[in-house]
């Protein structure tokens, strides 16, 4: 990419000073010419390489190498096709700057050792120089216009890959969440056990355990399908006494209510795969209970373990029927289906706050044992999930 100057015939001996002075003229214009040559290959190996970071700022999803190489194959390629890597674009955009650098340089120090400033007139010695001075001023803007496009398209890369790293963690994480069944729920109390298979492994525990307890009631929703009987919903137990307290339908025996291993039958009937809602009263005096299904009471009886206080201390196990303290289940006694809002409280509810829950009028946590998330635990693939809303489990009645 020099700029060789073209041989002056020379005719005969030495010229005057005047023919001498008239060929030093025409070599500079054929070196202004070639100049000029030199410059236009230069601006357009610039507009290449602009076209090239523009046609990498486009690319959306697809690959920048193959569309350059069939653009630039039309015509002259200065710079080869670029690779896919964005860091691999930016190494090859300062490599090709540094080679428009170093071209500028090279046609300087040639244009110096072919032409004799000193035998040039002053005024044309001066154009060559603000001419060169003009052409090094346009390549260094246009080289830093280049480093500040690659600065701007590794900015883009990183925030692109910083973007997108973020979103799949945050997906991951999702991921995890619902791999272990523990979604958050929008409150404490929104959520439901699912116990989907009769076995003596699915079952859910109560963090807390009961006081000493003179009367109780206690309420829950449920929903079960299973035949013959839907199992055990709850069961409590003690040292020295498995059935303290325990709800169980099984086999086709009607569903029944043990206290202290003490028997009564209750006229609920809740195996039709709808939601119901379930609660149950019980004082030692007398030994008084009374059974609510969806808010009405549809039996009361006496004499059910009277003047037995629940004792304090034990286990209290969703889904299976204990034969020791948290153990021993029995897969045929085991409750299928779901359940939610399991609520205990240490005296009677009056039959109006029981109707009251049941219709979704209010909201009443257990004083005792309440319906949140963290005081529920779930073993051997049972899973707690989001609710329906208690508007939506009516609607099932």
């Amino acid at each position: 990419s020099g700029c060789p100057l073209p041989p002056v015939p020379m005719q005969g001996g030495a010229l005057p000073p005047e023919e001498e002075l008239k060929a030093t003229v025409l070599q500079l214009r054929e070196t202004v010419l070639q100049q000029k040559e030199t410059i236009g290959s230069q601006r357009e190996a610039i507009r290449e390489l602009t076209g090239k970071l523009s046609r990498c700022e486009g690319a959306d999803g697809k690959s920048a190498a193959g569309a350059w190489k069939n653009e630039v194959g039309k015509g002259k390629d200065t710079m080869g096709d670029l690779p896919r890597d964005p860091a691999q674009v930016i190494d090859q955009l300062s490599r090709t700057m540094q080679t428009l650098k170093d071209r500028l340089e090279s046609l300087e120090h040639q244009l110096r050792a072919n032409v004799s400033y000193a035998a040039l007139p002053p005024d044309l010695r001066e154009m060559l120089q603000r001419r060169l001075g003009d052409l090094e001023r346009q390549l260094l803007s246009k080289v830093a216009e280049l480093e500040d496009e690659k600065s701007l398209l590794h900015n883009e890369t990183s925030a692109h890959r910083q973007k997108t790293e973020t979103a799949l963690n945050a997906l991951l994480e999702r991921v995890s969440e619902l791999e272990k069944g523990n979604s958050a729920f929008k409150s404490p109390d929104e959520f439901k056990v699912s116990l989907p298979l009769r076995t003596n492994y699915l079952y859910g525990k109560i963090k807390k355990t009961l006081p000493e307890l003179y009367a109780f009631t206690v309420c829950l929703w449920l929903r079960s399908s299973a035949s013959p009987g839907i199992g055990t919903p709850f069961s409590y137990a003690v040292p020295g006494q498995a059935n303290e307290i325990v709800l169980i339908e099984w086999g086709n025996n009607p569903i029944e209510l043990l206290i202290n291993d003490k028997v009564a039958q209750l006229p609920l009937f809740i195996s039709d795969g709808k939601w119901h809602h379930i609660c149950i009263t019980w004082t030692t005096r007398d030994g008084m209970w009374e059974a609510f299904q969806d808010g009405e009471k549809l039996g009361t009886g006496e004499n059910l373990a009277p003047w037995h206080p629940i004792k304090p201390g034990g286990v209290l196990i969703l889904g299976q029927e204990q034969d020791t303290v948290g153990g021993r289940f029995d897969a045929t006694q085991a409750f299928v289906g779901e359940m939610s809002q399991f609520n205990i409280w240490d005296r009677v509810l009056k039959a109006q706050d029981i109707m009251n829950i049941a219709n979704c009028s209010i909201n009443m946590p257990g004083n005792i044992i309440p319906w949140v998330d963290n005081n529920v635990d779930v073993f051997g693939g049972a899973t707690k999930w989001p609710v329906e809303t208690c508007e939506e489990r009516l609607l099932d009645l």
